[in-house]
C-alpha cells in the first residue's frame, strides 16, 4: 500500500464525504484527509498552503460541483502545478457515466490518473491505494 499523507477530496456531496471515510477506515488506509465542496476552495487552499507537508499526495475530484467544477478545477490546477512542491496523483470519481466525461478525462491524462465512476467500492480503493 503506497502512502498516502494527504488526501483532498474535491466533492459536494456530504454523503459521499462520509462513505469515503468509511471506507478508508475499513481499509486500513491511514491518511490525512482534507475535503473540499467546490473546486474554488480546494485552488485557494492549495494556493496558501504550498509547502511539502500540506501539498496533497492524492486528489479525488468529482465532475459536477456548484463554484467550480472538477473540469474547471483542472484548469486552474494546471496553471499552478508547476509551483508546486510536489505533485499529486488524481483520480476522477464521478456518477457521471457521460461518455463525453470519461473522454474528457483522458484529455487530461498528463493531470488525471484514472476515472471511477460512484459509488467507489473496496476494488476501487485498492486501484488507488496500491502502488
Amino acid at each position: 500500500m503506497k502512502k498516502v499523507n494527504n488526501l483532498y477530496v474535491i466533492d459536494d456531496d456530504k454523503i459521499y464525504h462520509f462513505l469515503l471515510k468509511t471506507l478508508l477506515k475499513q481499509n486500513g488506509i491511514d491518511t490525512n484527509a482534507t475535503f473540499f465542496c467546490n473546486g474554488q476552495d480546494a485552488i485557494d487552499h492549495i494556493k496558501k498552503n504550498n509547502t511539502e507537508e500540506s501539498t496533497p499526495d492524492l486528489i479525488l475530484l468529482d465532475v459536477n460541483m456548484p463554484i467550480m467544477n472538477g473540469w474547471q478545477f483542472l484548469e486552474e490546477f494546471r496553471k499552478l502545478s508547476p509551483n508546486l512542491t510536489k505533485k499529486p496523483t488524481i483520480y476522477m470519481i464521478s456518477s457521471s457515466n457521460n461518455e463525453v466525461d470519461i473522454q474528457k478525462a483522458k484529455d487530461f491524462n498528463d493531470t488525471v490518473k484514472d476515472y471511477f465512476l460512484k459509488p467507489i467500492c473496496r476494488e476501487d480503493i485498492e486501484k488507488i491505494f496500491v502502488v
